[in-house]
């Protein structure tokens, strides 16, 4: 099966899926499984993270599966602790082991730690690892403007992805401005919020009544439609695919703008400004 999605092109070339399936949070043991559902579903693009301890699983479901190489776009992220040049590199190699790969499409910086102040060194070792074709593009996530403009006065590679908590309660309208003006491509995480009570919003439920679909499929059409890239995470095989059939389906101007109307600037997980946890 082909990939279900369409791509991006990023600013270095690379063209990468709009939907991916991200694993955090899924147990090890059921890595394997959803990534498998997940690839089946037609999803041709995997998040994972050092921290989330199944990098190994993914790597095994991908090969497993029996899809070539080139036909799976493989995304992970150096962690708080191993930031710095040197700790950088043995990172990746260590992840890059785990995954069982020869390369990887793209490396994130997962939080600025901006209190370690380390962040302007792991962008060095990132931009070594995509000189040596170890990766194929490198990026940041949870960067805000300060971090970037850190990094732009530091370095003349512009990340090509920061993925960063969106959602319609936050939907970082200077941020995404920022990375339009300066051409980095914007990658949501929690792009539903996590779901729970969000997905009972009054709102979201007429447009997703007048669509015939499920609030979560409105809501990941709402960044389809807003050229962002999506992680949605699940690990049923029924919400998978339905996560990634949002493409027979178009939110006018005014669903577009009660959706932008649910703003509150609430957040569902850390504060990257703080946070800077081991």
């Amino acid at each position: 099966m082909p990939s279900a999605s369409p791509e991006i092109t990023l600013n270095d070339g690379v063209s990468i899926p709009q939907v991916g399936f991200g694993v955090f949070q899924v147990p090890s043991e059921d890595t394997h499984e959803a990534v498998t559902n997940a690839l089946r579903a037609g999803y041709r693009h995997v998040d994972t993270a050092r921290i989330y301890g199944n990098e190994k699983a993914v790597g095994e479901a991908i090969r497993d599966f029996g899809l070539a190489r080139d036909e799976v776009f493989v995304t992970t992220k150096c962690w708080n602790a191993d930031q710095g040049y040197d700790n950088a590199m043995r990172a990746f190699d260590r992840s890059l082991a785990e995954l069982g790969l020869d390369h990887l499409d793209l490396y994130l910086i997962h939080w600025p730690c901006p209190d370690k102040d380390q962040y302007v060194g792991t962008w060095r070792a990132f931009e070594q690892l995509a000189a040596e074709g170890r990766v194929r593009s490198i990026g940041v996530s949870n960067f805000q403007i300060a971090h970037l403009e850190r990094l732009r006065s530091t370095s003349d590679v512009v990340p090509a992805v920061n993925q960063i908590e969106l959602h319609p309660w936050l939907p970082q309208r200077e941020l995404r401005d920022y990375h339009s003006a300066h051409g980095i491509a914007t990658q949501a995480w929690s792009p539903i919020a996590r779901g729970g009570d969000y997905l009972n919003n009054a709102i979201l439920k007429g447009l997703a009544d007048k669509h015939g679909k499920s609030v979560a499929q409105v809501i990941l059409r709402w960044h389809i439609q807003a050229g962002n890239i999506v992680l949605p995470r699940t690990v049923k095989a029924k919400r998978a695919a339905e996560n990634i059939s949002i493409f027979d389906f178009a939110l006018d101007a005014a669903d577009l703008h009660s959706i932008d109307a649910l703003a509150t600037g609430e957040r569902v997980g850390p504060d990257p400004d703080v946070f800077h946890a081991e």
